[in-house]
């Protein structure tokens, strides 16, 4: 198009299209020269003539390190372009800087500093620069946007002891020479970079304590009423020793105003100052008697403000909403603590009650979802999640506070919706990033052109947009295992599995992206992997949020790789047997294809060295296990996985020829032993947490239910229809080893689902559930224990009036009610017990069927 019509859109859409292939390929280098090469050729004959047009020219002599050349075109004639000075200084800054010139690019920063003075980025610029620590240029190309770090990086300033005291002195006396202006007396950036160059010379070994401390001080006096204030200041006050901690924290109380005091900003300070504490480490060493106090202090607080919201629009944050998250932080530390599930209680309620007049308060409802979650009630978790209203993006980084939970439940139609929803956002956005591309090409905004490749990368290597392809195959034929015809058909749609095959061979090299936002999730579960409510208190130490996400990356492989082989295995293990049987039974018509027995064979090999073993090993665990030589804990986490294992090896058994009436005794004992111990030391009580169940409902959502298809493949393959014709007689078929090898496996199943059903029927009783719940919280007039919160939230309420509330915050507290509150608890826990009681009972009707059709050969 370019050679054609000469224009110089044309051009720079090539060498923007250029640009991506370099990203995306090798021999980068010669494709670079090419792109430059172009644009000098039409630059000579032609000039250029747009903004974009320099941006792209320089961002080419950029990547190859041409920072002289690029320096030469945007300080000549084409640099006129760029109209707004600042940002020219801005690029001129940089390019000096990555050449090494640091003292010239400290002079372009400064310089951006006296027309910007707020330009906090360009502060960190003009610092690194000055102290020549790499602190942006060493990181800028390597830091995750979703997950940037909470401080800037930087490496030790490699200036001796003498320099660098001249050069952090000359820093100082910018901002305090900024500072001086009147215009800029309450600039946020100023007080920050005072904070910065406090913290830079703690790193070089020279801070002092006391001139970091009155920063923040001073800084606190003017912003300490600000919500983002203990963000603001924690990369700073992480570099204090636990003493001087605490030393500010003393120095800000005596400077803040009385709790009595009802405004605005002393409300504001109140809030900043309880963040800081729990900032600082001071909540976690308290006694809980003290966490107890500090809770009430809190719900004090938040009571007495209340009337700063009556003018608001319901829609609005309310004033000290942030409270109420914060208490139940506390409640829910306690419960750690404690294991009182009055006070996990107690905090769903402050939650429910916060929620009556602020049906807006997002961290309200994540929190909810994570504590119902974790009680097993996921009706009520998932409906808060649809309350938070995710859409767009955020459809990518908040399907996370649900989704792992859902995997793990029985409610599959709605997992099934919410798979649903979340692939037709993913395919619809990936649809449509073309678009957005020739759009940015058509505007000639050629940046965004890279920045909408970048980002659909990003999308198209998202873990979570893998796992919900995997499992979405995966949950279809757990909700038609009932049925070996279904099924088929479920696995001819999936390609026999095939697709997934590849989809696993591929994981081990494929880039992959975590997109989740884990900042938004509860302390307690700072991922979907981890939940310290699960542990003992004592054993916790430290709950770090950094590089989550790095954790995550190695276990996330083996585990998605590994679910990725589910349904060929399943597939082929139908196929197997079903051949086999027909073998065995000498039905004519029966064609043995070894290739499915290999197959399978080699994918048991990958599915057994996943699990971190060789296949010869893995056969004697699960025997060791089912011999009762080895315990169940030498599944380790992975025991869902195993008997997965010992299922598909018992299909590939059956059809290698090896000895398969070791393995069909080997699965039944696995499955039978298991179940009928798990459903003995289930308890009934409405606190029993989804943990204690979670691996009982996977086991019988998966290796039971393959394992009921295969039965099924075996007794259709052994009962002839229409043409074909047995050679054997049925006395001698029912007498047969193989036979008797399904009559008792179908047995044991219909055993092992009928004793486990009777125990859940009779616990589906909600008797005394609500009491409990109740009772849980009465504190009969003691000071210590839960309930003392709700407590002083309701009792406050109950003496303000609707002149002092507001219409709109009185109407909402005459609709609460803490019994239908607790009541929805216990409905969403018997949801979930109900849909796994309806899950067993399908499965026992088809093994019913199977005892059937056994007793007619």
């Amino acid at each position: 198009m370019y050679k054609l019509a000469g224009e110089e859109r044309f051009l720079l859409w090539a060498v923007c299209s250029i640009q991506l292939q370099v990203h995306y390929s090798d021999g980068g280098e010669k494709l670079l020269l090419l792109a430059e090469g172009l644009l000098k050729k039409h630059i000579a004959s032609h000039s250029l003539h747009e903004p974009e047009a320099i941006m792209v020219y320089i961002s080419i002599l950029e990547q190859q390190a041409k920072y002289g050349d690029a320096l030469e075109v945007l300080t000549g004639k084409l640099g006129s372009l760029l109209t707004v000075e600042v940002d020219r200084l801005r690029i001129q800054g940089r390019l000096l800087a990555r050449a090494g010139d640091f003292a010239d690019a400290a002079n372009i920063f400064q310089k951006i500093l006296e027309l910007r003075p707020d330009d906090w980025e360009c502060f960190l610029h003009y610092l690194g620069c000055l102290l020549e620590d790499d602190s942006y240029w060493c990181t800028e190309e390597n830091v995750d946007p979703i997950h940037p770090p909470k401080k800037v990086l930087c490496k030790i300033s490699p200036l001796s002891d003498e320099l660098f005291d001249s050069r952090i002195s000359n820093a100082s006396a910018v901002v305090q020479k900024l500072q001086e202006d009147s215009q800029n007396k309450l600039l946020r950036g100023l007080f920050f970079a005072n904070l910065e160059i406090e913290r830079r010379k703690h790193m070089h070994g020279k801070g002092n304590d006391e001139k970091l401390l009155g920063a923040l001080t001073d800084y606190w006096v003017r912003f300490g009423h600000l919500a983002c204030f203990a963000s603001d200041v924690e990369m700073f006050i992480e570099v204090l020793a636990p003493d001087k901690k605490t030393e500010l924290l003393e120095n800000l109380k005596k400077i803040t105003p009385s709790a009595s005091i009802i405004t605005t900003k002393a409300l504001g300070q109140s809030m900043t100052l309880l963040r800081l504490q729990v900032l600082c480490g001071n909540m976690f060493h308290r006694s809980d008697s003290e966490l107890e106090h500090c809770a009430v202090q809190m719900a004090e607080i938040y009571c007495k403000n209340l009337p700063l919201s009556k003018d608001l629009d319901p829609q609005e944050s309310m004033h000290g909403e942030e409270i109420l998250s914060l208490i139940c932080n506390l409640l829910v530390e306690l419960f750690w603590r404690t294991q009182n599930f009055g006070y996990i209680i107690e905090a769903i309620l402050v939650l429910e009650w916060g929620l009556t007049i602020g049906r807006y308060a997002y961290h309200y409802k994540i929190l909810l979802l994570h504590l119902y979650s974790y009680l097993g009630a996921f009706p009520m978790a998932y409906e808060w999640y649809k309350c938070l209203d995710v859409k767009n993006i955020l459809v990518e980084t908040a399907t996370h506070h649900i989704l792992p939970q859902m995997l793990v439940s029985p409610l599959w139609v709605d997992l099934s919706n919410l798979l649903k929803d979340y692939l037709k956002f993913m395919d619809d956005h990936l649809r449509e990033s073309a678009e957005h591309s020739f759009l940015a090409y058509r505007h000639r905004n050629y940046s965004k052109v890279v920045e909408f490749v970048q980002f659909k990368e990003r999308l198209q290597n998202s873990s979570q947009y893998l796992v919900a392809k995997v499992e979405e195959s995966i949950l279809r034929l757990k909700q038609h295992a009932h049925s070996i015809e279904e099924e088929e058909t479920v696995l001819e749609n999936l390609k026999s599995g095939i697709r997934l095959v590849e989809l696993s061979n591929e994981i081990p090299s494929k880039p992959l992206t975590f997109n989740e936002d884990f900042q938004s999730r509860p302390w307690w579960t700072p991922t979907s992997e981890k939940n310290y409510l699960l542990g003992p208190h004592e054993e916790i130490s430290y709950r770090a949020r950094e590089n989550l996400s790095q954790d995550l990356e190695a276990g996330f492989r083996r585990n998605i790789e590994r679910r990725s082989l589910l349904p060929c295995m399943l597939y082929l293990s139908v196929q197997s047997v079903s051949t086999s049987i027909k073998e065995n039974f000498e039905i004519s018509g029966s064609l043995s294809d070894p290739k499915i027995s290999t197959e399978l064979k080699n994918l048991l090999e990958r599915y057994a060295k996943m699990l971190g073993s060789t296949f010869e090993n893995a056969v004697d665990l699960v025997t060791g296990v089912s011999d009762g030589l080895s315990s169940y804990k030498d599944f380790g986490t992975n025991l869902v996985e195993w008997f997965n294992f010992a299922v598909f090896l018992n299909a590939w058994n059956l059809s290698s020829g090896g000895c398969w009436s070791r393995t069909w005794h080997t699965v039944d004992s696995l499955l039978e032993k298991y179940i009928l111990e798990g459903v003995a030391s289930l308890e009934s009580t409405i606190f029993t947490p989804y943990e204690n169940m979670r691996t009982l409902v996977q086991v019988v959502s998966e290796p039971l239910a393959w394992h009921g298809l295969i039965l099924q493949a075996c007794v259709r393959s052994s009962l002839p229809s229409g043409k074909r014709k047995k050679k054997t007689g049925s006395a001698e078929l029912s007498s047969s080893p193989l036979y008797l090898a399904l009559r008792d496996s179908t047995q044991s199943l219909c055993s092992t689902l009928e004793a486990m059903l009777k125990w859940l029927i009779v616990n589906q009783s909600d008797d005394g559930k609500l009491e409990a719940i109740l009772s849980s919280m009465q504190n009969d007039g003691n000071n210590d224990g839960p309930g003392q919160v709700f407590q002083i939230l309701e009792t406050s309420m109950s003496s303000m009036d609707s002149t002092e509330l507001g219409h709109w915050i009185t109407g909402a507290f005459k609709c609460w009610n803490t019994v239908e509150v607790a009541r929805k608890l216990v409905t969403g826990k018997h949801v979930v017990l109900n849909e796994f009681i309806k899950n067993c009972e399908s499965k026992f009707k088809s093994v019913q069927k199977l005892k059937q059709q056994l007793s007619q050969i």
